[in-house]
């Protein structure tokens, strides 16, 4: 271990852990690379995504602190470098942050010695092509996200898998999910629970009109081609929460699984199902 990179959320408590692990890291002859996340605004009127600088590849690993929010931007600066990432949860609800901040120093203290074990998830890659020319690739470890604004009628989501006609959703939204974002919006929108280190693709309508439209999974090797009805309008691209952009029907998306994947640090003693039933609270009154 020579350099850590530290990921934070712009909120005090979050700052202050950051202050500490980076001094305790210091004491122990190790650079730090801290990084603190400010949200870019979401919305690109002008149909541009820009992708933030990657981290530099020589960090060890990155540890997150904040939410998942913030898991989230660290996934974005990450990029393809193959950084192993861990998160730590200083927010409401942590599916990706699951390690607790009192665990936090003896977890880095078997990180430093080489002593931690990785899991590998999936990501999706979209792009965006009006009139043929590409204007938004993004990768997301969670969902990509068609949507219709507040107030705004149904819309209808041309679908194809493979270059094959699968349906026209008549819909809120759609939902493109990885199985880590099985439990994020797609869960909220009826979607199953995918175990997150499996290799599929989920597609979970929004609130659809015809009520026979379900979630559908379909294998990591799909490509999934999206088009609008020449008669939408109001409707949003979000790539996990962070950025996105308004698109029309003179837009086409197309999601495939990312040609490169991330390593989740394993928290010793805490496995998928005990984090599963604690965040959702099963067998609760």
């Amino acid at each position: 271990m020579k350099q850590i990179g530290i990921l934070v959320k712009a909120h005090e408590e979050a700052i202050e852990m950051a202050r500490e692990m980076e001094t305790w890291l210091k004491a122990k002859g190790i650079e730090v690379l801290t990084r603190q996340n400010v949200p870019a605004p979401i919305t690109s009127r002008k149909g541009l995504v820009e992708n933030i600088p990657k981290a530099p590849s020589g960090l060890s690993c990155v540890v997150v602190l904040g939410g998942d929010g913030t898991f989230l931007s660290a996934i974005r600066w990450i990029q393809d470098t193959g950084i192993p990432i861990l998160g730590v949860n200083l927010g409401n609800f942590g599916f990706l942050t699951e390690t607790s901040a009192d665990r936090i120093f003896p977890i880095m203290e078997d990180i430093i010695n080489d002593a931690f074990t990785t899991e590998e998830r999936i990501l999706l890659s979209a792009q965006v092509f009006r009139d043929g020319e590409g204007i938004a690739t993004q990768t997301v470890l969670n969902d990509v996200v068609i949507n219709k604004e507040a107030l705004a009628r149904i819309a209808h989501i041309h679908t194809y898998i493979d270059d094959e006609y699968l349906t026209t959703f008549k819909a809120d939204g759609l939902i493109v999910a990885t199985p880590t974002g099985s439990t994020a919006y797609s869960l909220s929108a009826g979607g199953p629970i995918i175990y997150p280190s499996l290799e599929t693709i989920i597609l979970t309508p929004i609130c659809p009109f015809t009520l026979t439209n379900r979630s559908l999974i379909l294998p990591d090797t799909s490509t999934i081609k999206i088009r609008l009805d020449e008669r939408d309008s109001n409707v949003f691209l979000t790539f996990d929460g962070q950025v996105g952009l308004h698109i029309t029907y003179q837009d086409s998306i197309v999601i495939r699984k990312a040609p490169h994947t991330i390593h989740m640090i394993r928290t010793p003693d805490l496995n998928y199902y005990e984090v599963l039933k604690a965040k959702l609270k099963w067998g609760e009154r």
